[in-house]
């Protein structure tokens, strides 16, 4: 398991908050949301990649 700094406590920290914010927001502007898959070179691994569209 990798050590995690104050910085990336912070990042996770906020990237879960953002997670449970967003469908709520999404849910009140309507429109899709289209899900695509990028390659990560950091983390060399596939990651998703969720966006918004009206």
């Amino acid at each position: 398991m990798t050590k995690l700094t104050r910085r990336g406590f912070m990042a996770s920290l906020a990237a879960a908050g953002a997670v449970r914010a967003v469908p709520i927001v999404g849910a009140k502007l309507g429109g899709r949301r289209i899900l695509t898959l990028v390659y990560d070179k950091s983390m060399g691994m596939m990651r998703a990649v969720e966006r918004w569209v009206p």
